[in-house]
């Protein structure tokens, strides 16, 4: 921020008949500057801080901790309502000023306006409606699909900076390649058999869990590109007398997996939404309801506004469709589920 006579920056005083020291300048976090600027809008920290995406106790330490820094009380704060104060009307238009420099100069770094890339996983799953919807919330970016079939293959793309967002089973990933990568919880999506055609647990409606024992359930065993989701079957299956088929070759496309099925005539694991296939038939699992626990992920300090619209998407469809309530009685790995309540 600039030090001109009009903004609001802290100088220390100079004793008088002293000579005068170099003056200081206090450099303002811009994410300070944007938290005020986000409760400015709002009037209401709640609101502000889930559209920042931050805890609500985040946004009011940064609100108070610029407070101090600039030396002014910014809002008056009851029980009630928020309101700015004299200090906080004049702050806002510079704060703006700031935000928006600062947005520019990313813009101008980051390729902003390049084309966003987003690995789908397969066509006709969930996440192509929450691409839908970005699309909406932000006409004038570019956001492509992938389809990476799986998200360790699309995280180690991502971590190599040619994916740039993918959806999966964050858990799933190695630590290390967690640590370079952040999530956004989007859904816990049910899981779901699908059936050999003939299969006599496609005559039921849904399937118990339990009624899989003695089955060998394909679950992507040897595909290096689904390993958190050969692991999650692991941990679903696990005592329960249900096994996982080995490695079978890599099916690309619909007929490909199709032939193979109908072939080996193993149940699939997968999950409510997967697209329907030919010669099969798609159950939901039941007794528990085992969840495949969805989150957004994408690179660590990657700045896009497409990647906003992603974000802005997912937490809408979420939170119209109530995708992160889990049913009673529903399953996930307790890992899984620690994850799921945190944002990164």
């Amino acid at each position: 921020m600039t030090a001109d006579s009009s903004g609001p920056v802290v100088r220390p005083e100079v004793a008088a008949g002293a000579s005068p020291d170099p003056v200081v300048h206090r450099d303002v976090d811009p994410r300070l500057l944007r938290g005020f600027v986000a409760v400015a809008r709002e009037l209401h920290f709640t609101r502000a801080a889930g559209r920042l995406y931050v805890a609500q106790q985040a946004l009011s330490r940064d609100v108070r901790r610029l407070e101090r820094e600039l030396g002014a009380e910014l809002f008056v704060r009851t029980t009630r309502q928020v309101t700015l104060t004299a200090e906080g009307e004049r702050l806002l238009p510079y704060a703006r000023r700031v935000l928006a420099a600062q947005d520019d100069l990313v813009a101008a770094f980051t390729g902003a306006a390049r084309p966003l890339l987003v690995d789908l996983n397969s066509p006709g799953l969930v996440f192509g409606r929450v691409l839908a919807r970005a699309r909406e919330l932000a006409p004038d970016c570019e956001l492509m699909a992938r389809f990476e079939s799986g998200l360790t293959g699309a995280a180690a793309e991502i971590a190599a900076g040619r994916v740039d967002v993918s959806f999966g089973r964050f858990a799933g990933l190695d630590p290390a390649l967690r640590s370079c990568l952040a999530q956004q919880p989007v859904r816990y999506e049910p899981m779901a058999v699908l059936l050999p055609q003939g299969h006599p647990l496609a005559e039921l409606d849904a399937v118990p869990l339990d009624a899989l024992a003695g089955e060998t359930v394909y679950a992507g065993a040897g595909n290096p590109r689904t390993l958190e989701w050969t692991d999650l079957a692991r941990r679903l299956f696990e005592g329960r007398g249900i096994e996982i088929a080995p490695p079978a070759p890599l099916a690309v496309g619909a007929e490909e997996f199709g032939r193979l099925m109908a072939k080996k005539r193993n149940p699939v694991l997968a999950v409510i939404d997967f697209p329907a296939m030919p010669g099969a038939e798609l159950r939901p699992l039941i007794d528990p309801v085992p969840l495949s626990p969805v989150s957004m992920v994408w690179r660590k300090g990657l700045v896009h506004p497409g990647v906003t619209a992603l974000r802005a998407a997912a937490a809408e469809l979420s939170a119209e469709e109530g995708w992160l309530e889990k049913p009673v009685g529903g399953w996930v790995p307790a890992t899984d589920a620690l994850i799921m309540m945190s944002r990164m």
